[in-house]
């Protein structure tokens, strides 16, 4: 009776009962993880609470989510008077709670539960809505976290909803074999409302085997937690919002880039910065909202947000987008070169913002720190640059993203930074940003600071640049370099450098994916891998209809790349390597021809490619259609067994008489 789901785990490594409640406080702190219909959980207070033989609580606030001393009064005094009203709620006073629920140690023992006040926010939760608050108490000594979800009345007095109570417990079999266990006192009477709570069964089984797992889990994240330096549930109103105002910029995005992943991807780093911005404001008690510039700034989509909501800002990029002309004049973006110098800084900013800025990334603590003594910077590192061009690994034991991250941090800390690390909700693989905000020296040791930036700059710069560098002459701190190092274009504004040899990004960009070789090159290099592919194999790797005929169809053997390439001529591998990506990327780029899987080369069969479902998005589906038949197959001509597919099934042309003209319709025109 009340038993929502039951599981034995066990325990090799003694990671029990610590990871248990590690796997708990993931619930608390994130449960988005695993009910995607949530955006996260505020906690807005927790500490002890002590058991008394009267009901009578005391407790100690060990951590309040907003900080200051007046706000942990206020919350602790909260948390106090919470816990009477579920004291007076349900019948613990001697320590007991409703079957199944193991009882809370009993009063004499001394004992004491950890509370945690948390508020659930759901996706797209209306301004105004009211929240889903819930007191989780848990009994350490027991073994057991108990959730009691909270309603407030027309009085504001917020009572147990008493049918949704449920019960996380860890027990201890014998040696390794422990169970965990999730129970509902009132599971007839419980109500799913399909976001925060949803149906009992879910709790037993999906939350169940996410907290068996989580609890054995002995590997910690070598990121911090997402939004861990703003408010979760301010955040989760702003982004709604945005995401609402914003929404047709998908409709027309002028760019060949994705617009649903730039577009949302820029309204939550919007997001990000602008509830970062508002908690500085109250916490240094500002009324003007902070200026920013945004340096390498793309398509400038977070300037315009950034600009409409009200901060005064410019984006500087070194060559301008086609959506810059639809933002308007409240948007200010600039086309110029940034070279990191004395020309180059922005005493009067509040913040320098470095959003996937590429060989600026490592730049933007320089810039702030030497710009003012109040500025601050947001840097979201992406691709690996140094000060000098491309980074250099130097450490094997570290993922190479994780190294870098932990570069960039070093950098803002040389340079005196309080440097902060979060992880943001954005659709990336590359999350983690950093602030710098705060300094770690008083405004006199400035000069000092300065000096140790340049010195630290000097031993990243490789040994044979670091000639023509005048180190006995430091104004300001700043390392002297002629401009006339620099190419022509960037020499004139350029004036003392931090770093001869600096290369920005080029004005016109290279188009370096090998969708620029020569037809007849690339076509050269398929039908070299191919034949390597089809000779390393049997020739009965399959059979079946194949072109109207049963029979034998060589799919050939898979290779690694670097067989391949191994197979290649040097002047080929070395065309291949002034492109992004190489050989892999050409052979992705004909994909009728080839697949790669995890670093290996396969020819593609195209009786294993499943046909596009009616889940596609319409547009995908139009584009799909439209190209049917407007290519010759590769395979009809060149393949030693013709296609594997019959005319009418495969999407290329057999033969000439079957190409038709192309009816794709250009994103452009039909977002139009």
């Amino acid at each position: 009776m009340g038993l929502a789901g039951t599981a034995a785990v066990r325990d090799g490594g003694a990671a029990l009962p610590h990871g248990f409640w590690a796997a708990v406080r993931v619930w608390l702190e994130k449960p988005q993880v695993l009910n995607r219909r949530l955006c996260g959980a505020a906690i807005e207070a927790e500490g002890t609470v002590l058991l008394g033989e009267h009901g009578e609580a005391a407790s100690s606030v060990a951590a309040v989510r907003g900080g200051g001393s007046g706000a942990e009064r206020a919350v602790c005094s909260e948390l106090d008077w919470l816990w009477r009203e579920v004291q007076s709620q349900l019948p613990a006073r001697d320590g007991r709670l409703p079957p199944p629920l193991t009882p809370w140690s009993g009063p004499g023992h001394g004992s004491e539960l950890r509370a945690v006040l948390r508020t659930l926010l759901p996706r797209g939760r209306p301004v105004g809505s009211p929240a889903s608050r819930e007191l989780s108490l848990q009994d350490v000594s027991k073994g057991t976290v108990t959730f009691l979800p909270l309603e407030e009345n027309n009085e504001g007095k917020y009572l147990i909803k008493k049918c949704n109570i449920y019960q996380i417990q860890l027990k201890h079999i014998k040696e390794e074999e422990w169970s965990i266990s999730i129970v509902a006192p009132f599971p007839e009477d419980w109500f799913a409302d399909g976001i925060a709570y949803p149906q009992l069964a879910w709790l037993g089984n999906k939350l169940l085997s996410k907290l068996v797992k989580w609890s054995v889990e002995q590997k910690s994240s070598e990121f911090k937690s997402t939004l861990s330096l703003i408010s979760v549930a301010r955040y989760s109103q702003i982004y709604q919002e945005l995401k609402e105002k914003y929404r047709d910029m998908v409709k027309v995005w002028p760019e060949v880039t994705d617009p649903e992943k730039f577009v949302y991807e820029d309204v939550a780093i919007a997001t990000y910065l602008l509830v970062l911005w508002e908690g500085e404001r109250k916490e240094k008690g500002l009324t003007r909202k902070q200026s920013f510039v945004d340096l390498g700034c793309g398509n400038g989509l977070l300037v315009h947000i950034l600009n409409n909501e009200g901060h005064p800002g410019r984006g500087i990029d070194v060559r301008r987008r086609k959506i810059w002309d639809m933002y308007g004049a409240g948007t200010h973006l600039e086309e110029s070169t940034i070279v990191p110098g004395d020309t180059h800084l922005f005493p009067e900013t509040d913040w320098l913002i470095g959003n996937h800025s590429d060989e600026l990334t490592p730049w933007i603590p320089v810039i702030a720190a030497r710009s003012s003594y109040s500025c601050c910077y947001f840097v979201l590192p992406c691709c690996f640059f140094d000060f000098h061009g491309k980074y250099n690994r130097r450490q094997s034991r570290k993922t190479q993203y994780r190294e870098y991250l932990d570069f960039v941090a070093q950098v803002g800390a040389v340079c005196g930074f309080q440097v902060e690390e979060d992880c943001l909700r954005i659709p990336s693989t590359k999350r983690v940003s950093f602030v710098g905000k705060t300094r770690t020296y008083p405004p006199p040791e400035h000069a000092l600071v300065d000096k140790q930036i340049t010195q630290y700059i000097t031993t990243r710069q490789p040994r044979d640049r670091r000639v023509g560098v005048n180190y006995s002459d430091h104004s300001d701190g700043l390392c002297k370099a002629a401009a006339s190092e620099l190419p022509e274009n960037q020499a004139e504004s350029a004036g003392t450098v931090w770093m001869p040899g600096f290369q920005p990004r080029e004005k016109v960009e290279q188009v370096r994916n090998c969708a620029s070789l020569p037809r007849d090159f690339v076509d050269d290099v398929v039908l070299s891998v191919a034949n390597l592919l089809l000779n390393a194999a049997p020739q009965n790797s399959s059979s079946g209809m194949h072109g109207g005929s049963t029979g034998s169809w060589n799919q050939g053997e898979s290779l690694s790349l670097k067989e391949v390439a191994e197979q290649l001529t040097k002047e080929t591998l070395k065309r291949l390597k002034n492109e992004y990506g190489g050989l892999q990327t050409l052979l992705k780029n004909n994909h009728q021809v080839f697949e790669v899987l995890n670093g290996r080369v396969h020819i593609r069969d195209w009786r294993k490619e499943k046909p596009a479902g009616r889940a596609q998005p319409e547009v995908k589906r139009r584009l799909s259609a439209g190209a049917l038949k407007t290519r010759l197959c590769w395979f009809f001509i060149h393949h030693p067994d013709g296609c594997s597919l019959p005319s009418e099934s495969c999407p290329y042309a057999h033969g000439t008489e079957e190409l038709r003209q192309s009816q794709t319709i250009k994103k452009k025109k039909h977002l139009q």
